[in-house]
Formats: C-alpha cells, sequence, structure tokens
C-alpha cells in the first residue's frame, strides 16, 4: 500500500510560520506607520527645524523609546521578509542558512548602532 500524502493523514511538514509571522509583519507594519505619522505631526507642528529642534525631539525619553521600539519591530518585520526570501529562492541548504546567519547578524548590528545612536542624543 502505498502512502502518498494526501488526505487528512498527510504528514506535514516545514516550520509553521504562516499565521505568527504574518500577524507580525502587519502589527509592525502599523506600528511603523503610526510612528511615522508622529514624526510626521511633530515636524509639521513644530517651529525650530534645525538641528537643535530635533535634537530636543529626539533628546525626550518617551520618543527615545518610541522610537527604539519601532526600530526593533522595523528589523524584526525585515527579518520575516527576508528569511522568507532566502526559503522560497535559495535552494541549496546550506547557502540559505549560510545568508540567513548573515542576515541576522546583520539586522542585530544594525540594532546595536540604532540604540546607541537613539541614546547619544
Amino acid at each position: 500500500m502505498a502512502n502518498n500524502n494526501i488526505g487528512p493523514k498527510r504528514l506535514v511538514v516545514g516550520a509553521h510560520y504562516g499565521l505568527k509571522d504574518w500577524l507580525a509583519q502587519r502589527m509592525t507594519g502599523i506600528l511603523m506607520v503610526i510612528y511615522t505619522v508622529t514624526l510626521l505631526v511633530s515636524f509639521l507642528t513644530g517651529s525650530n527645524f534645525s538641528y537643535e529642534g530635533w535634537a530636543g525631539l529626539f533628546a525626550q525619553q518617551w520618543f527615545k523609546l518610541f522610537s527604539a521600539v519601532t526600530l526593533f519591530g522595523l528589523f524584526y518585520h525585515a527579518w520575516v521578509g527576508v528569511r522568507d526570501i532566502w526559503m522560497d529562492y535559495v535552494k541549496p541548504v546550506g547557502l540559505r542558512l549560510t545568508l540567513q546567519i548573515a542576515t541576522i547578524f546583520w539586522l542585530i548590528a544594525c540594532a546595536f548602532y540604532a540604540v546607541q545612536i537613539l541614546w547619544s542624543v
């Protein structure tokens, strides 16, 4: 008797990223839109369009935290998207794993650099 993996008893394998990561990308996308609108409103209602004005905005603790959370959301959003590209289009497992590890290291380095910039203001 042949096992053709069709029907209710089929063997389902894979990472099962689907819904969780789809939802995570939507939530991080919404977070980035809210941050962009907040930044735009701050820009349009502000009167000091100099470096000091922007530094004053980013010197506020709540704005630093909001920026950091948004950047971490951006990095996770990017990870999900790039990981899916690697999984869909890079078939050799070793190359795909190397690219995924390089992507993780790059995004972690970007996160550390972003925090350093935010808290240096």
